[in-house]
């Protein structure tokens, strides 16, 4: 069956960007978050995006006008059953994934392909809390979604080859260009970007350079667009710490031990550019 209708759960920076592609594709939306005040941002968060697409030449802004209208947000999980299609984008929790996909299990139909935008989780956990393992996937958009080219995809211990191609297929149709990772924490982007943060994180934790010496050094001497603790805070830092404690903990090497001072900003709640602070700060 041709994926038409998809339903996208979580409406922050990646549910949003997610559903935003989607859109953009030709493809329907229906937007799932239990915040109504997220659902809200999320709308307003696209409406710009686009806007700032179309004042770049990168999109008509007919297809501007024309992509909100095909996104339905809803507060209420039941209204994904009508989904062709449903990619999970909620805090990267592996119990609230869990908890989240049984009841997907229940609410659609026993064709429907479930997937998760998860950055470091196992697929095969994920799908073992479903009675379809082999038609759930993971599909790990890059952020922010409507610029970064690339998706992860992922396969459980037991996802099936038609689920594979499926989903491979949608991606290709939201413009995006897929790599094929095992299902090992991390997956390849966070396996090898990870590292290099928090070792930054404890670049700065030791006293070796200060935190815009750190980013300068990486932009300069490596020729990347963006520091790697500027790329922390705007990941979040809340969301580095959870990947790294995923491949301490699944990995069981010393080298990912997550930095006490990463620790330590995520404790006081620092978490980046969404609280206003992080190594950086910024404007809320």
């Amino acid at each position: 069956m041709a994926v038409q209708l998809v339903g996208v759960i979580g409406a922050g920076q990646m549910g949003s960007g997610i559903a935003q592609v989607a859109a953009m594709s030709g493809l329907d939306v229906i937007l799932q978050d239990i915040s109504a005040e997220g659902l809200t941002k999320a709308k307003a968060r696209i409406e710009q995006s686009l806007g700032k697409l179309v004042e770049k030449g990168k999109l008509p802004e007919a297809d501007a006008r024309s992509a909100p209208q095909r996104i339905q947000t809803t507060q209420r999980l039941e209204d994904l059953s009508r989904a062709d299609l449903v990619i999970e984008a909620a805090t990267e929790n592996p119990q609230i994934k869990a908890e989240l996909f049984r009841a997907l299990d229940k609410i659609c139909r026993e064709d429907v392909i479930l997937a998760t935008n998860t950055s470091s989780i196992s697929i095969t956990t994920i799908a073992a809390s479903t009675r379809r393992p082999e038609k759930v996937v993971g599909m790990h958009f890059m952020n922010p979604v409507p610029l970064m080219k690339l998706v992860e995809l992922i396969r459980g211990l037991r996802t099936s080859d038609e689920t594979f191609r499926r989903v491979r297929e949608l991606s290709e149709r939201m413009g995006k260009t897929c790599i094929e990772s095992r299902d090992y924490p991390g997956f390849v982007v966070n396996r090898i970007l990870m590292p290099m943060i928090n070792e930054a994180c404890f670049a700065v934790f030791e006293g070796l350079a200060s935190v815009e010496d750190v980013d300068n050094a990486m932009k300069l001497g490596t020729n990347q667009p963006m520091g790697p603790l500027a790329l922390a805070d705007f990941i979040g830092l809340d969301t580095c710490l959870a990947i790294l404690d995923v491949m301490y903990e699944g990995l069981g090497d010393p080298k990912y031990r997550p930095c006490p001072l990463l620790k330590q900003y995520v404790s006081a709640g620092l978490l980046g550019k969404k609280t206003g602070q992080g190594f950086h700060k910024y404007e809320v």
